[in-house]
């Protein structure tokens, strides 16, 4: 009887030991600044190089998670919107869903440092 009542109590202090170590760490999570400039993202995976031309890559998930952070799009979903902004600054939608007109965002340049000048058709 004596060996069930130390066990439960070392348990007892195990438990309230890890429940004080975690709100620890909490506060010390709250407490941090909040990040600016750069952020870095790092894949524990071989990048392939057919994963940075969308018309080559694999149908895989990670894949695309390379593309979305590398790639920006006209429109992307985002949290608590079916569509967001990101190249387009907005849009619209023809009557029968074939036709859709983008207004891009002011300053955009290519890859290659270009801008774009107008209409494209």
């Amino acid at each position: 009887m004596r060996t069930t009542a130390t066990g439960l109590a070392n348990r007892l202090v195990l438990l309230v030991g890890l429940v004080i170590f975690t709100l620890g760490a909490v506060r010390e999570a709250a407490s941090q600044p909040t990040p600016a400039g750069e952020a870095v993202m790092a894949w524990p995976i071989t990048i392939a190089p057919t994963w940075f031309d969308p018309s080559t890559v694999p149908p895989q998930i990670t894949p695309f998670g390379i593309l979305y952070a590398l790639h920006d799009a006209l429109v992307r979903p985002l949290p608590g919107q079916k569509m967001g902004n990101s190249l387009a600054e907005s849009w619209t939608e023809s009557a029968d869903g074939l036709i859709y007109e983008f207004k891009l965002r002011r300053g955009l340049k290519f890859h290659n440092g270009a801008g774009s000048r107008g209409p494209i058709s």
